[in-house]
This record gives C-alpha cells, structure tokens and sequence, in this order.
C-alpha cells in the first residue's frame, strides 16, 4: 500500500472519529502539510465521501453524508441491514460492549445516503425486536444523534417529557450514554440548571444539534456510573414516602451526594426529601442513611407503616434482652 493510500486511509480514520477538524490538527496528527491535507481531502471526494471545508481560522473539515454509500466493501442491502442490525442491538442491550455498538452505528449512519437512512428507518419501524421484560422502547434514531454529540463534544437542545408529563426544552453538553438495567441514560452538563443531569433516552422526544462545541468538564468514570444508578433508581416505586430532616438543604446536599436528587427546602432549617422502594424493607434502608443524630419525620404510607413499626419494635426487644448463651 502506497504512503498517499495509507495517509489518506489514516485521514479518514481520523474523520470518522469527530465530526469537525481543524486542518492544522489534522496536518499535525498525519505529519504532513496542510496543503496535503488539502490534496487528501480531494482524494477521498474522488473516492464517494464528502467532505466539507470550512475557511478561516476556525475552519477545517467535517465528513458528512454523500449522495451514494462511500467504498465500505458493503452493498446497499448490506449497509441497510447493518444499521438496523445494530440499532436492534443498541435499543436491547445484546452487545457486550454498548459503547462499541453506539460509536458502530454512529459511523455507519454518518455516511448513509438520505434514500438508505430513509429505507432504514421504514424497515426499523417493521422489525419487533423481543422485548426485555418490561422495558420501555427507545428509538435508535434519537440514540445514535445523541451518540454522535457525545462523540464530538456537540451541544444539544432536546425536547424531555419527565415521568410527569411535563415537557421542557433542555439545553445540554452530553457527557455519557449509558444503559443501567432496562432502560438508556444520558449523563450531561444542563446549561441552563448549571449542574449535571441524567436524562432518561426513552424520554426524549427530539434532538436538535447546535454545531456547538464544548469542552468536557471533568468527571471520573466512577462519579458516572453512581450517577447513572442513581437516576435508574428514581422510576416510581411500590412504596415511595418522604422524610422531613431537621437540616437545611445545603448540608444535607453535602453529605447526601448525589443521592440528595428530589430534596428541596421545607425552611431555612429543615429538608423534605423523596424515597422508596419495592417494600417496605427497601424504603426504610434509605432511612437509615440519615446522618446520626438529625431528628427527622415521616410520610411512610400505611399499610407498611405498620410492618415496619412492628419489625422496629421487635428488633428493639431483641436489642433490650440478654444476649443468647453461645453454644459450645
């Protein structure tokens, strides 16, 4: 393979990674001018893809969709089938990897023709995957725009219905797309909240890109992953109550975390905050998380109400009486 072929094999490579690129990273990544940068991007024109410039000091380029499917080695049937595949595999979690399936089929869509994409989704609508349970359905269009802002670092603008009904215009920085039991998060930066918000997938209605670009602020792996289980925790439970704590939302937002998601003021000196389970078990764990010494009432509904204060006031007994002899 010739030094132009693998270069201009490298640039494509390099394409299919973000969505725009300034022509100077680009001449520094392939250790080239940018004049044959410039002869590169011609090549692959030459070639199907198409590749947008843009002038000026901001400029660069940007790969985009053509009017026919670029030299994949795949046939339109092939490239159609493909995508759906690996939506089907997206929206029901049947890869290991999910990132892998979601970066796959971002690529794939990119450079899909409008008359493909458009028989993709036709024929997407027809297949019925089998369902996991219960969970709710996502459409793969709306996870792979959202994969690909998230790939390039692109701002968007989503239309949300929360699990009210009550839909809002959010503005967002897209940080991370991850699946968590049943359902797909979005992790992202909330421009308009100023903090971080995980938004349900199956629940946003469009996405509309800016072709804004941000900078990634920083979080670890680790605060994603209790974000994501966090918000996969918050669906309505069989028993949800509130517990009104003897401490201003401020500290306890500080010593709650992120777990503090729904707690607002009661007053200046006390918080109401939300919780439940699947039983009553479940929901009193979440009070024993109350800081040692904050006084604190509650909503607990009837009838577990009563479960639980018959098993507080056995587990009191137990704890009044004598130890049991140890045998042997």
């Amino acid at each position: 393979m010739s030094d132009t072929t693998s270069r201009a094999l490298a640039l494509l490579n390099l394409l299919q990674t973000h969505r725009h690129w300034p022509g100077t990273e680009l001449a520094s990544r392939l250790r080239v001018t940018e004049r044959t940068v410039r002869r590169d991007v011609d090549r692959l024109r030459d070639l199907g893809y198409r590749v947008e410039s843009t002038p000026g000091a901001a400029g660069g380029y940007r790969l985009e969709a053509g009017s026919a499917v670029p030299p994949l080695l795949l046939t339109d049937d092939e490239a159609v089938t493909m995508a759906i595949g690996l939506r089907v595999a997206a929206t029901q979690q049947l890869v290991g990897g999910a990132e892998v399936t979601l970066t796959a089929l971002a690529k794939l869509e990119q450079v899909l023709p409008s008359a493909l994409r458009r028989r993709v989704n036709a024929l997407a609508e027809s297949v019925q995957p089998p369902r996991i349970g219960d969970s709710p359905v996502v459409s793969p269009e709306v996870l792979g725009e959202i994969a690909l802002a998230t790939r390039d670092t692109e701002r968007l603008r989503l239309r949300y219905v929360d699990g009210a009904g009550v839909e809002s215009i959010r503005r967002v920085e897209p940080h991370a797309l991850a699946p968590s039991g049943r359902k797909w998060f979005l992790l992202c930066w909330d421009l308009d909240r100023d903090d971080w918000r995980t938004f349900r997938v199956d629940r946003i209605e469009t996405v509309e890109h800016t072709r804004v670009l941000f900078a990634r602020r920083p979080i670890t792996p680790e605060e994603i992953e209790e974000r994501v289980f966090v918000a996969s925790s918050w669906s309505p439970q069989k028993v949800e109550a509130d517990a009104v704590m003897d401490l201003p939302l401020d500290e306890m937002q500080e010593r709650f975390g992120v777990w503090s998601q729904g707690a607002t003021a009661e007053d200046a000196q006390r918080t109401r905050w939300p919780f439940g389970g699947s039983d009553w078990r479940d929901a009193m764990y979440a009070l024993l998380w109350i800081p040692e010494g904050v006084e604190y009432t509650t909503t607990f509904p009837e009838p577990w109400r009563a479960e639980l204060r018959e098993a507080v006031e056995r587990m009191l007994r137990a704890l009044d009486a004598p130890a049991p002899d140890v045998v042997g």
